[in-house]
């Protein structure tokens, strides 16, 4: 049967919010990269949106994009960890045009001044606090309470969130509340990582099957690493580059390397699965090390330790939370082809350029440029082979977000 048009509640894309947030996760990855390549390269103007260009960029990067995937992922993570429903299509659409508007009024606010600003700010705010109503009665369950964290880090985005609105109507410069939120959104992989990494490690390890013990993701290591990247969030956010959150950034990269040693289970973490969660913590280490070396001895470390963290840890998280989720909640077993280790390797190569780029002198535009590549050829890869997945019906004839 033909299904339904896209605005028809019984269009698939629907029948789970994960699928709507997911696409606009990856059409945002190719289009607000491709965009922001071609300014540095081309010179092609950048909106003239409130706070400059580099606040567009950030600002699309963590509250379009990334803001888009933590909404899929929370809509389909908890329900499931909670054995609760998800929302409905009713919900799902309101959410999307929530998300839709965010985007237009920042667009547009270098234009249509603070009125665009200030809808802006009200369609994000209005988002999160969305999400935190829908999944609040999931979150008291008995099963729930090992989950609040979830509502805590959607409580912390929305009050950052107000934060930078309220600095960009005032016409201050916002930028301290992006790099609060990008903090925060660290704290949260590693919250989601720890969920997710305990099924893949060890589904990886009975595949293997070397007998190894089984992978626990250990709530004190984990605790440590959320504990630090948490304090040197916040000496930044209160004196950005003093000594103190130097050593609070090197405190972390200690902590989310001692968080690695769980992974250390022989033959079964070198699957393409676990590998892939894995890069995404030594990323983050390795960009916290930098900030913190930066800010301690001096250098371009800090610009190039947090391209570590959004490229890096950020964009590989994402990519692999859609291979492995979009897939899954589809009604379908993960996808073993050789295009998801290339999109995965074209992100780290991306992390590696944008980030070698702070040293590249001459050439580092023609990083940056090829990082931007890199970065849409692997988010391309994902439309061609996850969106289709999310876009039809299922392929077990069921609606909804089972997995």
């Amino acid at each position: 049967m033909t299904p339904p048009g896209l605005l028809s509640p019984q269009h698939p894309v629907w029948m789970c919010a994960m699928r709507p947030f997911f696409l606009l996760t990856m059409a945002s990855a190719v289009l607000l990269i491709a965009l922001w390549s071609a300014v540095l390269a081309l010179g092609l103007p950048p909106p003239p949106v409130a706070g400059g260009a580099l606040v567009w960029h950030a600002h699309e990067l963590l509250l379009g994009f990334g803001l888009a995937a933590v909404a899929g992922f929370v809509l389909t993570a908890v329900p499931e960890f909670t054995a609760t429903a998800s929302a409905n299509p009713r919900t799902a659409r309101q959410l999307v045009a929530l998300w839709l508007l965010g985007r237009a009024g920042f667009w547009l606010s270098g234009v249509a001044g603070w009125p665009a600003l200030a809808v802006a700010g009200a369609a994000q705010l209005a988002l999160l606090g969305t999400l935190i109503a829908l999944l609040w009665p999931a979150l008291r369950t008995p099963a729930g309470q090992r989950h609040h964290a979830f509502g805590w880090a959607l409580a912390g985005m929305a009050l950052l969130v107000a934060g930078f609105y309220l600095d960009a109507l005032r016409g201050a410069y916002p930028m301290r509340w992006l790099h609060a939120f990008l903090g925060l959104l660290m704290v949260l992989i590693v919250i989601a990582m720890s969920r997710i990494s305990m099924r893949i490690v060890n589904r990886s390890i009975d595949q293997a099957g070397t007998g190894a013990e089984p992978y626990l993701a250990r709530p004190p290591r984990r605790n440590l690493a959320v504990l630090c990247i948490a304090l040197f969030t916040l000496a930044e956010f209160a004196h950005a580059g003093s000594a103190t959150s130097g050593w609070l950034a090197c405190a972390s990269a200690a902590a989310l390397f001692n968080l690695l040693g769980d992974w250390h289970v022989g033959r079964p973490l070198l699957r393409r699965w676990p590998l892939m969660l894995y890069t995404v913590y030594l990323c983050m280490a390795l960009g916290y090390g930098l900030m913190g070396w930066a800010l301690l001895a001096g250098g371009p470390g800090v610009t190039a330790g947090r391209h570590l963290l959004t490229v890096g840890a950020m964009g590989l998280a994402i990519y692999a939370v859609i291979c492995i989720a979009g897939r899954a909640h589809c009604g379908l077993a993960m996808d073993e082809r050789a295009w998801g280790v290339w999109g995965a390797g074209l992100i780290a190569l991306a992390a590696l350029l944008r980030a070698g780029a702070a040293w590249a002198g001459d050439y580092s535009v023609a990083w940056m440029a090829l990082a931007g590549l890199c970065w849409v050829a692997a988010f391309g890869l994902l439309c061609v082979f996850i969106a289709p997945v999310l876009w039809r019906v299922r392929a077990d004839g069921l609606w909804g977000c089972e997995g």
